[in-house]
């Protein structure tokens, strides 16, 4: 084999390699993009708290119309855009269930806030995302599916600042 010919060997070689990498780059980045443009685990979370709990998803996604009173039990914070619940958030989520255990009457109410601006029809339903996340998180620790009851996410108003407008109140409410 002379010289030109492992020359031309190695540059096909090179050229395969360098498009195999380019290929498989484009591909990790198409789905990083394509996961980042979906709502975080909230659909799929929705379908597993139903299964788990014998219910329909569209059962678990009934909103109440109850007004909050007293103290949140705990507040959970989100990133702009993100409907994940955090690592960060366990041990108030540990609080929420220690709250409930023991007690099929009580229930607790989820109310997820956004802030005014953007559109807020993408702002309410990311904070309903939210919600559910939360939900499925507690569905998970233990909470039966009919102890956690969801409100109409509602738009933050005040002087807050960002962080506090993407959040999720817990509380911890007494239903007839």
């Amino acid at each position: 084999m002379s010289d030109d010919d492992r020359d031309d060997s190695r540059k096909v070689g090179l050229w395969v390699v360098f498009t195999s990498v380019a290929v498989l780059l484009l591909g990790v980045l198409g789905f990083a993009v394509t996961r980042s443009l979906k709502s975080p685990s909230a659909p799929a979370a929705t379908t597993a708290v139903a299964a788990a709990s014998g219910a329909s998803a569209e059962a678990a996604d009934v909103l109440v119309d109850l007004t909050p009173t007293g103290p949140a039990l705990a507040v959970l914070y989100f990133e702009t855009g993100s409907a994940s619940v955090g690592a960060e958030d366990a041990a108030a989520l540990a609080e929420v269930v220690k709250a409930l255990a023991g007690d099929g009457a009580r229930r607790v109410l989820l109310s997820g806030y956004h802030d005014s601006t953007g559109d807020p029809a993408m702002n309410a339903e990311l904070a309903k995302q939210r919600a559910k996340a939360v939900r499925a998180a507690l569905v998970v620790a233990g909470v039966p599916l009919q102890q956690v009851l969801m409100r109409k996410p509602e738009s933050t108003t005040g002087s807050g600042t960002d962080r506090e407008a993407r959040r999720v109140e817990i509380r911890i409410v007494d239903v007839p």
